[in-house]
């Protein structure tokens, strides 16, 4: 969708291009690519968030008192286009853009001097404490359990286990929703914790997911002592933070991954032989890059909303929906193009698949399919976002 920038605007996305041109390598650029995750492993994603921090831009979205930039909406949504252009690795959004805005919203200052910094500059790395075997989409239910423990020094006691922890293998701190009350509604009993990883008692168990990646793990927690001065607000208080957090999880924009992910499947499919099938995708690829057109149409509402002071409301659970299913969408029309090659196994080396002349996106196009069937899911079902979109139309 074309939009027209003023000069500033203009100059500032040079500016990023210039950027980009010196600074993604490579090996980076690939790894952005070849990404099927949600976003990259730690290597490549936490080592491309260091070379922002030192250009400033590791958290542009931060108030400009704890290391943001000051940029406008558009600003921000220029960066994010011109990255996702350039193939740059998708950073995990854990620390900058989920607990980060918690801690500047809820924490204290102490507990911003003590985390923010070591977000900003990606020497600390976090994970997230939601998910429960009993407690996913309902995370009302969650069960595992903090008590508080003044016996020796003030701390908190977590049982319990937590699942689908992203990253939690390289984590060094956690953030957690525990229960810390019963009786009432289920809601009035949950606490929001930080703490650091590893700590004794908490052990760390791999799932592997059916695309192969490694992504995420399921956490137990046996007699845990933790610092009570890692709870963020009022005890009881979580709910609240909770789904300010989500808010969080689920906004930003999803056009500029999107219109990455279409560019390179128009490159796979310069490979169909059969004029037909050629002919055919074509077509299907145009209909989802009219459905992208639509989606950025909405978010560039979102931001024109954002810079007049309005609530988000239900735009992020809109987004959330839309962005997700058009993900999946665009790998079902990689493993259309792979064909025979969407069973390749992974990694394919370099040099096998230039012998071969089989499009990257088509290597791995198996690996980002499997992985997606979870983008509905994740970040709330969307299932729960329609209904919260439709009792708040509903409401009105």
């Amino acid at each position: 969708m074309a939009w027209t920038l003023s000069a500033a605007e203009t100059a500032f996305r040079n500016e990023v291009r210039d950027f980009l041109s010196r600074e993604l390598t490579p090996a980076l650029r690939a790894a952005g690519r070849r990404c099927s995750g949600i976003f990259s492993d730690y290597a490549e994603g936490n080592g491309w968030h260091r070379i922002l921090a030192q250009r400033g831009w590791s958290v542009p979205h931060w108030p400009v008192e704890h290391g943001g930039t000051g940029w406008t909406p558009m600003q921000h949504y220029l960066f994010a286009a011109e990255l996702a252009a350039a193939d740059a690795p998708q950073r995990a959004p854990m620390g900058p853009g989920m607990v980060a805005p918690v801690i500047i919203a809820f924490g204290t200052e102490a507990q911003k001097r003590a985390w923010l910094p070591g977000i900003r500059s990606g020497e600390d790395y976090w994970c997230q404490g939601y998910s429960e075997p009993q407690a996913g989409s309902d995370l009302a239910s969650l069960q595992c359990k903090a008590v508080r423990d003044h016996s020796n020094g003030d701390h908190y006691v977590i049982n319990g286990t937590k699942i689908w922890t992203t990253h939690a293998q390289y984590a060094n701190r956690m953030f957690c929703l525990v229960r810390t009350a019963s009786g009432g509604k289920p809601q009035q009993g949950i606490s929001f914790l930080c703490f650091d990883l590893p700590t004794p008692g908490i052990t760390i168990r791999p799932i592997i997911s059916i695309s192969g990646d490694h992504e995420l793990n399921q956490v137990f927690f046996d007699d845990v002592r933790v610092p009570a001065e890692g709870l963020i607000g009022e005890e009881n208080q979580g709910w609240t933070i909770a789904k300010y957090l989500l808010q969080h999880e689920r906004g930003g924009a999803w056009t500029p991954m999107l219109r990455a992910r279409l560019r390179r499947l128009y490159v796979a499919a310069d490979a169909i032989a059969d004029a037909q099938e050629a002919d055919d995708m074509a077509l299907r690829l145009a209909d989802a890059e009219c459905a992208i057109d639509a989606l950025e149409a909405t978010e560039l509402q979102s931001l024109r909303a954002h810079a007049r002071g309005e609530p988000p409301g239900i735009r992020p659970s809109m987004g959330k929906v839309l962005g997700s299913e058009l993900r999946q969408r665009l790998t079902e029309l990689g493993v259309d193009i792979a064909g025979p090659y969407a069973g390749v196994d992974l990694p394919l080396d370099d040099g096998l698949q230039g012998e071969l002349q089989i499009p990257e996106e088509a290597v791995f196009s198996m690996s980002a399919y499997l992985n997606d069937r979870a983008a509905s899911i994740y970040a709330g079902s969307n299932e729960v976002q329609r209904n919260i979109v439709a009792a708040h139309l509903l409401a009105r």
